[in-house]
Parts: C-alpha cells; structure tokens; sequence
C-alpha cells in the first residue's frame, strides 16, 4: 500500500526533487545575480596596478652586480629543483 505505485505518488516525488535542487541552488543563483564582493576582478586590477608600478620602478633603477657567489649558490639550488621534477 505505501510502496503502490500511482500517477500522483510520482508528481509529488518529481515535484520534491525539482523544489529540493531549486533551494540548494538558491544562496548561488542569488550570489550570482547580485555578489557581495568584487571577487577577482578586484585583485586582478590591483595587482596589474602593482606590477606595473614595479615594472616603471624597475626602469629607472640602476644596473645591480650579483656577487658570483650568490649566484653559484643560486645555480646549485635551481639545479636540485630540476632535478626534482624527474
């Protein structure tokens, strides 16, 4: 008897599931048409705003010598990072 399967039974089941999906969708679709926050517009501007500020910083910085010792050190530890990628 409640297992009987009926026209109406199914209605009500299909019409459960369509309004139980609506409400879990409900707090994205809302977010969606109206966001609270900017989101990665907003730091994408800002850090495009940075780096081109480093980049016209950088223009009028003079010619910087790296100590070859640094360098060597630099070299040993890029050489171990590719080798960690085999």
């Amino acid at each position: 008897m409640i297992l009987d399967p009926t026209f109406e039974r199914f209605v009500a089941l299909t019409f459960g599931v369509i309004v139980f999906i609506l409400l879990m969708f409900l707090p994205a679709m809302l977010e969606l048409k109206k966001p609270r926050d900017a989101g990665p517009r907003r730091i994408l501007d800002e850090l495009v705003g940075w780096r081109s500020l480093e980049a016209s910083s950088l223009d009028k910085a003079e010619d910087v010598e790296i100590d070859p010792a640094v360098k060597r050190k630099m070299a040993e530890v890029m050489s171990v990072l590719l080798d960690l990628d085999t």
